[in-house]
């Protein structure tokens, strides 16, 4: 089974997130922690993002 990975650029598309406020939320643990995809570049698995929004939605009733 292959996992589809989201570089920065898609995820903040996705959410509607900027860059600093995702990585904000990483630290706070309120946002899925990237995967490391070699020395600089790391990813977001899509189901990762998928259940966070998910997530989000019962939020914002």
């Amino acid at each position: 089974m292959k996992t589809r990975i989201l570089r920065r650029p898609e995820v903040e598309h996705t959410t509607g997130l900027s860059r600093s406020t995702i990585y904000a939320m990483m630290a706070d643990a309120t946002f899925p922690k990237p995967v490391r995809l070699g020395k600089r570049a790391v990813g977001w698995r899509a189901s990762d993002i998928a259940e966070w929004l998910e997530s989000r939605t019962g939020e914002a009733a």
